[in-house]
């Protein structure tokens, strides 16, 4: 996953912004297998275009990789859900 902090959000509609970012879901990638929430560090596999948090505060969470900065997340399901995290521009 490129390095950098990802911020989440879901679909807004033509009344309003178009984009509703969610509270408490930024995370940052650090390195190659290391996360990092304000609740604290993690490690992550990517697999294909599977993100899986294997370990901290997001431990069991699955994404769907859908472009160079953006995954969608995967909901109980298996279906990818309306939330996307998108990696802000210049962090790393």
């Amino acid at each position: 996953m490129p390095l950098g902090e990802y911020r989440c959000s879901v679909p807004g509609d033509a009344a309003g912004p178009a984009w509703h970012l969610l509270e408490n879901t930024e995370f940052k990638i650090v390195n190659a297998s290391t996360y990092r929430t304000a609740d604290g560090y993690g490690t992550y596999l990517l697999t294909s275009d599977t993100l899986t948090f294997t370990r901290g505060p997001m431990n069991g969470m699955r994404f769907k990789r859908t472009g160079t900065r953006t995954v969608r997340w995967i909901d109980g399901n298996g279906k990818p859900s309306a939330v996307r995290c998108v990696r802000l521009p210049g962090s790393a």
